[in-house]
């Protein structure tokens, strides 16, 4: 029967009304199949019915989620409290995870979509026991603990992948089953089934309206990811109120549509409906699974259940209590765990210690019969590269350009292919830009449901989801991802850019068509802000190199760097090779800025540029030498590589005494100040393009030797 406290305070709470019989049956139904009274849960505490330690156990996490809630005075209670049943059957019954070694190649991957969920995956993570403690649980959103506010990548044992912005965490997955896929067709061999793990996610109404969640399901179903299993939680509520303000499509039918398999459940308090479910999808290997859950957020609470309010704010005090009462504990009681409740969950994590086991007594027999496959895994597991890889990196000289020129996305996609087989885990592709972009390995066949060994990725016209799905492969030990489109469209990557950055990840992102100088295609197409906004965002290095030779340096420097993703930005015109011994360097492209030209007496001003604008100023110290005037060119590929040098090498290359500074970029002037000084000045663009052949683009926007030599001349009062 019902709670009898809970059908006294929800007839309080409800007004009667048409809906009145037909809500009242909904939640009491639940009720009845979940909850027991004060008396009935004494009973339970006292007896080993493994049913009702399963449910003392859901409800010991609805009200841990909702103390923690309330204590922080901050967060989202009422998914947690909602879905308590749900990840109670993935934690129990079908993950294979391991706590005391949270790394484990083999484990499934956990995926919180719904990531203002996270007091619920805390609360299983303490209990099945990882190293996060009740302590922990009771500092959620607290300065330096490790139960920040969403869950984050490095901060908290267990947590696969930095989620929260909605989307993202469903995108990630897609990414991670990739890689799965990827990595089982390398190295699984009969009888050696190293590779198996399944993609678990808990996704919420709002990933289900964003763009991304689209983008990814559609490429998802397209390579027939069966190791896919996503639980959506229909709740039916957001934080405006009803989903139905703006939400009515049938979910059901639409990831039908994109080659799902998809289940819908009722009621997520039916644990055994949930289980079978989950038991489904493990077995549909052709295609990724989607279970829809029909959930009630704040299940418990007599004044929050079903409403807006317990989704993003605490229940308050008063609500706590009431929720106590509901599920039979102490009203004035907190962060209660009763001892039977941590037994059983620790003896649920402790079952992944033998599966471990067995896969390193799997992996040890495989060495046997496959050293160079496993040592090749094994160096990659250690983030290592292999041996002499950086051999392979090509030199380039005037000759190997049309008139001595060649661009640097051309000389890149020569770099990826020079060194491609020397990099096994190196795999990626372009958002239906691989001719453009150069990004295509020509000797490796692309990656498809029937070929999931291939390295080449068509993501098609999915810039979003690329990006997500490069984050999830690149929290695959054993691959090194990269995505390709042109710089423009960075706009429609920028989370996953931000995300890769917050989480120190590296997969590499390769931007062409960096300027006004791809030309005709015009305003829409020509970037002015992109380099100084993404220059903007923490942890990101971005390069921007001058010729050929810079870029085969750059993509060096990009497989050695670690603390972040690469961006790699590259020219769809071609500029003059600068032959190795021509560079007269006292550093080089790893320390981000370096003397490329110096004069044959002091300097008297320094002219500095990125990219294509290098020649630009070598051409400009010529003509200004001619007219007596000595100046240093240097090129400076990255800014966030050149910050991290000592004073000494900065001092060497910008001294402080000459002041006298012109930098030269085709884009937004914006960050410049720094290294020109008051004394300096910036050539740069200041509005959009235009729709013209590059050289007149160029000089439309005062990108000639004439004006360099002209603002150079001005700022030395000559």
């Amino acid at each position: 029967m019902a709670n009898p406290v809970a059908l006294k305070l929800f007839t309080l709470h409800f007004p009667y009304n048409s809906h009145f019989l037909r809500d009242w049956h909904d939640f009491f139904a639940n009720c009845s199949m979940s909850t027991t009274t004060s008396t009935d849960r004494s009973a339970v505490a006292g007896n080993d019915t493994p049913k009702d330690i399963e449910q003392l156990g859901i409800d010991t996490v609805r009200i841990l989620s909702a103390d923690a809630v309330q204590k922080a005075n901050s967060g989202h209670p009422g998914t947690p409290m909602a879905l308590a049943p749900v990840a109670h059957v993935l934690w129990t019954q079908h993950m294979r995870y391991n706590p005391r070694d949270p790394q484990w190649p083999n484990r499934d991957r956990f995926v919180l979509s719904a990531g203002h969920a996270c007091m619920l995956q805390y609360s299983y993570l303490y209990l099945t026991g990882y190293d996060l403690t009740l302590d922990d649980i009771k500092q959620f959103r607290q300065l330096h603990s490790k139960t920040p506010g969403h869950p984050e990548y490095g901060m908290t044992p267990g947590i696969e992948i930095t989620t929260g912005p909605l989307g993202q965490g469903f995108a990630n997955g897609i990414g991670m089953a990739i890689a799965q896929r990827h990595l089982a067709a390398r190295y699984n061999k009969p009888g050696f089934e190293l590779f198996n793990y399944n993609i678990y996610a808990i996704c919420s109404d709002g990933d289900m309206m964003e763009g991304v969640t689209s983008e990814a399901a559609s490429l998802a179903g397209h390579l027939g990811l069966g190791n896919i299993i996503y639980l959506y939680d229909d709740n039916h509520i957001s934080i405006e109120g009803n989903t139905n303000i703006t939400f009515q499509e049938d979910v059901a039918k639409r990831f039908e549509a994109y080659n799902w398999h998809v289940q819908v459940l009722e009621d997520a308090n039916d644990i055994i409906a949930v289980s079978e479910a989950v038991e489904r999808a493990k077995k549909e290997t052709k295609r990724p699974s989607l279970i829809k859950i029909r959930s009630h957020i704040a299940y418990g609470s007599p004044n929050k259940h079903d409403t807006a309010g317990a989704h993003g704010s605490p229940l308050g005090a008063d609500e706590v209590k009431l929720v106590k009462e509901f599920f039979g504990f102490n009203p004035d009681e907190s962060f209660v765990v009763p001892d039977k409740v941590l037994e059983f969950y620790r003896h649920a994590g402790e079952k992944g210690g033998p599966l471990e086991e067995e896969w390193k007594k799997l992996f040890a027999a495989y060495k046997q019969q496959f050293p160079d496959l496993a040592a090749e895994y094994e160096l990659a597991l250690a983030g290592k590269l292999s041996q002499g890889w950086e051999k392979k990196i090509p030199a380039f000289s005037q000759k190997d350009g049309k008139n001595g020129q060649m661009s640097t996305r051309v000389a890149g996609g020569k770099v990826l292919n020079s060194i491609a087989a020397s990099l096994p885990g190196l795999i990626g592709g372009a958002a239906d830009l691989a001719p453009s972009t150069e990004t295509n390995m020509k000797d490796y066949g692309s990656f498809s449901e029937e070929d999931p060994a291939g390295r080449n990725f068509h993501f098609g016209i999915r810039e979003h989801a690329m990006g997500s799905a490069l984050n999830g492969m690149a929290v695959t030990p054993g691959l090194i991802p990269f995505g390709a489109t042109f710089l423009i469209f960075s706009e429609y990557m920028r989370p996953p850019i931000r995300l890769a950055a917050i989480m120190k990840i590296r997969p590499i992102f390769i931007y062409t068509h960096d300027s006004i100088g791809l030309g005709e295609d015009g305003t829409t197409h020509q970037p002015v802000e992109q380099l100084a906004s993404l220059r903007s965002i923490p942890n990101i290095t971005l390069i921007r190199p001058a010729d050929a030779n810079e870029t085969a340096l750059a993509w060096k420097i990009t497989l050695q760097h670690e603390g972040g993703p690469v961006i790699l930005v590259l020219t769809r015109q071609d500029l003059p090779i600068i032959e190795p011994q021509q560079y007269k360097s006292t550093g080089d492209l790893s320390r981000g800025a370096y003397i490329l030209s110096e004069p044959d007496r002091a300097p008297e001003m320094i002219l500095i540029a990125t990219g294509s604008e290098v020649n630009l100023i070598l051409q400009a110290q010529q003509k200004l030498k001619d007219l007596g005037i000595a100046a240093r060119v240097v090129s400076m590929p990255s800014w966030e590589l050149f910050e991290i040098q000592d004073d000494n090498y900065k001092q060497r290359v910008l001294p402080k005494g000459l002041k006298k500074r012109l930098a030269v970029e085709a884009a937004s002037p914006m960050g410049w100040h720094k290294y020109v000084t008051d004394e300096g000045d910036m050539l740069g663009m200041v509005r959009f393009g235009e729709s013209a052949p590059a050289k007149d683009l160029y000089k439309e926007f005062g990108f000639t030797v004439e004006n360099v030599v002209s603002r150079a001349k001005a700022l030395l009062g000559k």
